[in-house]
């Protein structure tokens, strides 16, 4: 049986699993994580071949706990430093990089939003050049 490669990415208040071999698992395999990421109230996206979980866990903390329910994995972390990412602190696209955020968006926050992060809206603004 094939064991699901797990790349863990760990935020400030969150963390994300990336599966890049999903497609490779078998159902009860993909069962098995998804009752895993349910049980934490999180969300399985299956575009993306990722679950994300909004609670603050420590890369050998997961590996401990993926160990303790048996589920049969591989892990490595993944060491992209969460806060060299300017990220939205708020609303619908809490967490996602500005860089990603869509033009509208962007030019909605320029007009209304006042708090701490408009200077790095506006930055992303200018480099745009919208």
């Amino acid at each position: 049986m094939v064991k699901a490669q797990l790349v863990f990415t760990k935020y400030a208040h969150s963390y994300k699993v990336d599966i890049p071999n999903l497609e490779e698992l078998s159902v009860q395999q993909i069962k098995q994580l998804q009752d895993f990421v349910s049980f934490r109230n999180g969300m399985f996206d299956f575009d993306t071949y990722s679950f994300k979980i909004q609670k603050t866990l420590e890369y050998h903390e997961f590996v401990k706990l993926i160990k303790e329910l048996n589920i049969e994995s591989t892990c490595k972390e993944n060491r992209e430093l969460y806060k060299e990412i300017p990220r939205v602190g708020f609303g619908q696209y809490k967490g996602m990089p500005i860089s990603d955020l869509p033009d509208s968006y962007l030019l909605w926050l320029k007009s209304n939003y006042h708090g701490e992060q408009k200077d790095i809206f506006l930055k992303e603004i200018t480099k745009r050049k919208l």
